[in-house]
């Protein structure tokens, strides 16, 4: 697996961590309600709602919170909370390119504090637009075990129209076009294989080189901090963190 994919298995195993401590679950109300709010309440119409609630399930977020969260994005509730959904962009250290999806009832309270987090790291905010043309938007599947030879043979035997596998650290991660992710999900379900996380994502089309383990101390640290932010949703980064420098980082924490 190519150095710039470390970033996803941070993301993946940091959520397991948050969602013990359960800071996880207030993202995923927010994601759920607006899901509900912009495609409806019935998952099988709402592509978008139906991956909210597997990763809520996926992190055992209790049914009733699930259930409180839909129905604030139908009205059925309403605690008088109005999400707005933004995409910020911005320069982090080492001049990285990162985007992110925030999701807000204030914008006037999370603009500056996140501007505050790009420049305790020596880096600025962004206009829109100065960041978001290197990324495209992908379907990105995670499994248990490393299956890359057992997923090539699936998408030759099925048809499945696959852009990407890579395996590393008892992982695959499985890379489709946003319209092909839930035919190839559902094909992942039928032949048993474990999925940990299925997910629309931002995929950048070049990448920064992460070149020593100071330097990507420091740019993890920042990209964590950002991850942390309640009113983002998701951090996505060009970082390329070759694999023994990261391994070097690990030993450290």
């Amino acid at each position: 697996m190519s150095g710039h994919s470390k970033w996803a298995n941070i993301k993946h195993k940091k959520s397991k961590e948050d969602a013990i401590r359960g800071r996880i679950f207030t993202k995923l109300a927010r994601e759920l309600t607006v899901a509900a709010r912009t495609g409806g309440g019935n998952p099988e119409a709402n592509p978008r709602l139906r991956i909210a609630i597997e990763k809520a399930k996926s992190v055992n977020m209790p049914s009733d919170n699930i259930k409180r969260a839909i129905q604030k994005g139908t009205g059925e509730l309403n605690d008088g909370t109005n999400y707005e959904e933004l995409m910020y962009e911005g320069y982090g250290p080492l001049g990285i390119a990162v985007l992110m999806q925030v999701t807000t009832d204030n914008k006037n309270r999370t603009a500056p504090e996140i501007r505050k987090i790009f420049s305790k790291y020596g880096g600025n905010m962004a206009e829109a637009g100065a960041v978001a043309w290197m990324f495209s938007r992908k379907g990105e599947i995670i499994i248990e075990g490393e299956n890359e030879e057992k997923i090539m043979e699936l998408a030759l035997e099925e048809d499945l129209s696959i852009d990407d596998v890579e395996q590393s650290d008892g992982e695959t991660k499985i890379t489709t076009e946003p319209e092909n992710l839930y035919q190839v999900q559902s094909k992942l379900k039928e032949h048993k294989f474990n999925i940990t996380s299925c997910e629309l994502v931002m995929v950048p089309s070049t990448y920064v080189q992460i070149n020593s383990v100071s330097d990507a101390k420091k740019v993890l640290g920042f990209l964590e901090q950002l991850e942390d932010h309640d009113d983002i949703q998701n951090v996505y980064s060009n970082i390329d963190i070759p694999d023994e420098i990261m391994k070097e980082v690990e030993k450290e924490n």
